[in-house]
């Protein structure tokens, strides 16, 4: 009884845009759990018997999370389901702090993957171009994976269908186009048989896990992180970097914030602004430009 709730719950989120693919295993791994111990609903007790076996608290409550959204789906039809609390191990959802890269942070990240060892056909230039498309464009990791040579056009990067079923037009800056371009060429010279743009050693499509094992050694190399086990910039910060100097980069004074937020927004791919504010940083500059507003706003002249 309780798979059969499970998918019809994966189903109807899926159906509105979500993907769930890590939560897909998570529920099903419960079910079976439970099932094994003969229940038939969500039991607290049994929900939270099954996350204290993951390692960590951050596994534990992702755990919770996963079941607890199926339990309020599930008891709305039948009250017998119970919803366990999310936080009895002890630890909250903490957003990481998100690392917001310097130009010369970002030159020494792109000039250690030129350096890369090719020990694969393009290997330097897949990881060059695809970090400095990444910190360029704002893409999400998993959308410059997914593109293929179709979608690189003259109006820019078409992204098709990622998060949220959505489609959309990135357009790119001259010199990341330039960048873009002699990347393909150099890949049309090596006659990959695949037709994605950032290829793996066989010449399929590049897998996230070698871009992640890439990256973590690329940014130690150039001294931005420690050994293993310790914090720092993240790919994904690529993205907030984008965002946060898109922003510094609008002209003091004519269209109001909200319009520029709209933008960035859509180039995002963002459902609303809210999700855009996410991945905004307070940067001495932003600070400057809120406080010079605050002051025209003060003084009596445009907001």
């Amino acid at each position: 009884m309780l798979r059969p709730s499970v998918d019809a719950y994966l189903d109807l989120r899926r159906a509105v845009g979500f993907r769930l693919q890590a939560e897909e295993a998570l529920l099903h791994a419960f079910a079976r759990w439970a099932v094994d111990r003969g229940d038939t609903h969500v039991r607290t007790e049994t929900a939270t018997e099954w996350a204290a076996m993951a390692r960590s608290l951050w596994q534990r409550e992702r755990r919770l999370r996963a079941v607890a959204g199926f339990a309020r789906y599930a008891r709305a039809e039948d009250p017998r389901h119970e919803v366990p609390p999310i936080f009895v191990f002890g630890r909250r959802h903490v957003r990481p702090r998100p690392h917001i890269y310097s130009p010369d942070e970002l030159r020494r990240l792109l000039d250690a993957a030129d350096r890369l060892p090719a020990i694969w056909p393009l290997r330097p230039q897949v990881f060059t171009t695809l970090f400095g498309l990444l910190a360029s464009s704002g893409v999400r990791v998993s959308e410059a994976l997914a593109l293929r040579c179709g979608d690189i056009t003259s109006d820019g990067l078409v992204i098709r269908k990622t998060k949220f079923n959505k489609s959309r037009l990135v357009p790119l800056h001259e010199t990341a186009a330039s960048a873009l371009n002699r990347y393909l060429e150099q890949r049309r010279r090596a006659r990959t048989v695949s037709d994605y743009v950032f290829v793996s050693p066989k010449g399929g499509r590049l897998p996230a896990q070698t871009v992640s094992k890439t990256f973590l050694h690329l940014v130690r190399h150039a001294g931005l992180r420690s050994g293993p086990g310790t914090p720092g910039p993240r790919i994904h910060d690529l993205r907030h970097t984008f965002a946060v100097r898109a922003l510094e980069a609008c002209p003091h004074g004519g269209s109001p914030v909200g319009w520029r937020m709209r933008a960035l927004s859509t180039y995002l791919g963002h459902r609303n602004v809210a999700d855009t504010c996410w991945y905004l940083h307070a940067t001495p500059l932003l600070m400057r430009g809120v406080a010079d507003a605050c002051e025209r706003f003060l003084d009596g002249g445009a907001r």
